[in-house]
C-alpha cells in the first residue's frame, strides 16, 4: 500500500495528534504491514526529538503524538506525520517468545463460556488457542499488556458485557480476534481462559516490558500450578515505610487518596505506562512555584480529606488547590501562601470549603526514588511515588535541597487573579472534537453539548463515569483498540460517557467523541462524585488562548 496516500492526521484535543493509517472506513482487520508502518513512523518521530513532544505511541494502525500545545508547532508535527518515512528495521529477525499457560479452572474461569460460544468442548478451545503464532501489535491498557492477534475465528468471543472488578495478574484473555495477558491485577472485560506465571512488566528490568510490538508469541501448555499468593507491587509487611532523606516528614494520618505526584511519567506510553501525574496540574505547578521549586518537583495530592503530617525539620510548605481548611499547630494557613513550619509542628486539615483535591508542596520537593524518570504514583500498576501506593500512617520521607530563595517569602500570598477552577458543585468544560468523532451523528454532538451530566460514585483518577443523558453511538463494533487521551470522553455501547483523567489507560476500545482542552483539565481535576459537568465546543484557537491565559495567571508560562 502507499503509506503516505493512506494517512490521515486527526486532532485529539489541543495536546495530541493521531495519525491513522489506511483508507477511511477500512474494516477492523489486523494488518501486519500497516502495523509495521505505525511502529516505524512512531520510532522516527520519537527519535526526531521535536520541540514540545512529550510522548509517541504506536497502535494497531495509528500513531499518537502527545505534546505541549504552547511549545510544539502543531502544523510542523502534522506535516511530519503525513510525510515521515518509517524507521527501517534493524535487520534482526522478529523475536519468538513462548508463554507457558495453565488453562481452565480457577486460572481460566471463562473457558467453558468460550467453548459454548464456539460450539465445542474446552479441550478444543485450548488446542485452537495453542495452534497459532500471535503477533504483538502494541502494548497498552496497562504497563506491559500485549495486544496480540489473530485468534482462531471460531473462538473469537466478544468482551464480557460487564467487566470484572478484578482480573488476576498473568491472566490470558480473548476479546474478539485479540488475545492478551494481564500484567497486574486490574479490572477487565476480556474472556479469561488461562494464566501464566511470567512477569510481563518490571520497571527495574531493562527493557521493563517482556514483550514488544513486532514480537511473535506462541502459547505452550504448562502442567504446573500458578502460585495464587503473589505480593502485589508496592506492598510491604508494615503499616508504613521509611525513606531516609533530609528534612524528614512523618505521616500521622494519610487522609483520603493521598499520593505523591509530579508532572507525570511521560515517554513510556508505548510500553503501556500511563503518564499519571496531578489531576489539577495548575495547582501542582503553582505550589511548586510558590516554594521555589522547579515545576516537576513532587507534591502530595489529597482528595476531600487532607493528611496529618509532622515535620521533623524546618520545612517551607504551601497548600494549593481545594480549600480543605489547612492549619499548623492550630493556626490556619492561607491557601497559595508559603509558610515556614518549625521542627515538631503538625500540618492538619479540617472541613472542605471548595474544590476536591489539595496539593501540598515542600521547598526542595519530596525525595522518593524515581521510577522510569518520574516520582508520580500510579496505584493501578504499583509504580512510583511511595512504593506505588497510597500514603499510610507511619510513612516517613524527606525533601530535597531547597533553592536559596522562593518566588514569594513566607506568609506572602501569591499576587494573582482568583483561580477560576475552584469549583462548587460542578463546572462547564470546553471540548474539541475527538479522534473517533466519525462514529457519532449530529444528534450525539448536540446531546453532548446540551446535557448536564453527574459524576457517579464509580469514578476515580482513571476516569469519571457520567450519568444523565446517554450519547448515541454508531456501529463501533468494528473499532479496534486505539490510543486514549487525557480529557477524552469515551462512549461505550451503553451510551453513558466516561471522562478519562490522569491515570487513564494508554489505549482503549471505545470511541472518543470529544476531548476536554488542556486549560480545563485542572478544572475537571477538582470535581468529585455528585458534581455536575456540562460541555461546550470550542476551536483550537480558543483552546490555545485559554491555555496561555491560565499559565500566565498561574505564573508558570
Amino acid at each position: 500500500m502507499n503509506g503516505r496516500a493512506d494517512r490521515r492526521v486527526i486532532e485529539a484535543g489541543d495536546a495530541a495528534l493521531l495519525l491513522q493509517i489506511g483508507p477511511p472506513g477500512s474494516p477492523a482487520v489486523f494488518d501486519a504491514d500497516v502495523n509495521r508502518q505505525a511502529i516505524g513512523i512512531a520510532d522516527a518521530i520519537r527519535r526526531a526529538r521535536r520541540a514540545g513532544v512529550r510522548d509517541v505511541l504506536s497502535t494497531y494502525r495509528s500513531v499518537a503524538v502527545f505534546f505541549d500545545p504552547l511549545e510544539a508547532d502543531v502544523d510542523d508535527l502534522r506535516a511530519a506525520l503525513e510525510s515521515c518515512e518509517p524507521m527501517e528495521p534493524t535487520g534482526e529477525a522478529a523475536r519468538h517468545i513462548e508463554v507457558p499457560v495453565v488453562y481452565g479452572g480457577h486460572d481460566g474461569p471463562d473457558l467453558d463460556e468460550v467453548a459454548a460460544f464456539a460450539g465445542c468442548d474446552a479441550a478444543t478451545v485450548i488446542e485452537r488457542h495453542l495452534s497459532r503464532t500471535y503477533r504483538v501489535f502494541m502494548l497498552g491498557f496497562l504497563p506491559g499488556f500485549p495486544y496480540m492477534a489473530s485468534v482462531d475465528p471460531s473462538i473469537a468471543v466478544p468482551r464480557k458485557p460487564t467487566p470484572r472488578i478484578s482480573v488476576p495478574q498473568g491472566s490470558i484473555g480473548i476479546a474478539g480476534q485479540q488475545t492478551g495477558i494481564y500484567p497486574s491485577d486490574s479490572p477487565g472485560g476480556w474472556q479469561i481462559i488461562g494464566r501464566t506465571p511470567l512477569t510481563l512488566f518490571d520497571p527495574a528490568r531493562t527493557p521493563p516490558a517482556l514483550l514488544a510490538p513486532g514480537d511473535l508469541v506462541r502459547f505452550v501448555r504448562a502442567t504446573f500450578d500458578i502460585v495464587e499468593q503473589r505480593e502485589a507491587p508496592g506492598t510491604n509487611s508494615g503499616p508504613g515505610t521509611k525513606h531516609e532523606a533530609r528534612g524528614t516528614i512523618t505521616v500521622l494520618r494519610p487522609g483520603l487518596m493521598s499520593t505523591i505526584q509530579d508532572r507525570g511519567r511521560w515517554g513510556h506510553q508505548h510500553l503501556g505506562v500511563p503518564p499519571a501525574g496531578p489531576m489539577d496540574r495548575a495547582a501542582h505547578d503553582l505550589g511548586n512555584r510558590l516554594v521555589g521549586n522547579f515545576p516537576d518537583a513532587a507534591t502530595i495530592e489529597s482528595t476531600l480529606l487532607g493528611p496529618e503530617l509532622r515535620f521533623e525539620r524546618r520545612v517551607r510548605v504551601v497548600v494549593t488547590g481545594a480549600d480543605l481548611s489547612p492549619g499548623a499547630n492550630g493556626i490556619a494557613i492561607a491557601l497559595d501562601a508559603p509558610a515556614e513550619c518549625a521542627p515538631g509542628s503538625v500540618l492538619r486539615f479540617g472541613s472542605r470549603k471548595s474544590g476536591g483535591r489539595a496539593y501540598i508542596a515542600f521547598a526542595g520537593g519530596i525525595d522518593v526514588p524515581e521510577v522510569l524518570g518520574s516520582r508520580a504514583t500510579h496505584v493501578q500498576s504499583g509504580m512510583g511515588g511511595f512504593d506505588g501506593r497510597l500514603l499510610r500512617a507511619g510513612d516517613t520521607f524527606g525533601v530535597g535541597e531547597a533553592h536559596p530563595s522562593a518566588s514569594f517569602g513566607p506568609g506572602q500570598a501569591c499576587p494573582m487573579p482568583g483561580r477560576s477552577d475552584v469549583v462548587r458543585g460542578g463546572a462547564r468544560l470546553r471540548v474539541m472534537r475527538g479522534p473517533q468523532a466519525g462514529y457519532f451523528d449530529d444528534a450525539a454532538f448536540d446531546r453532548l453539548q446540551h446535557s448536564r451530566f453527574i459524576i457517579s460514585p464509580q469514578s476515580n483518577r482513571m476516569g469519571y463515569r457520567l450519568s444523565g443523558q446517554r450519547i448515541p453511538v454508531g456501529a463501533a463494533g468494528d473499532m479496534i483498540s486505539d490510543a486514549a487521551f487525557t480529557g477524552a470522553i469515551q462512549v461505550p455501547p451503553s451510551g453513558d460517557p466516561i471522562l478519562l483523567m490522569a491515570d487513564r489507560q494508554t489505549t482503549g476500545g471505545y470511541p472518543q467523541i470529544a476531548v476536554v482542552i488542556s486549560a480545563d483539565i485542572p478544572v475537571a481535576g477538582q470535581l468529585l462524585p455528585g458534581d455536575w459537568i456540562e460541555f461546550e465546543w470550542c476551536t483550537r484557537a480558543d483552546a490555545m488562548a485559554a491555555l496561555r491565559e491560565r499559565r500566565h495567571s498561574n505564573g508558570t508560562d
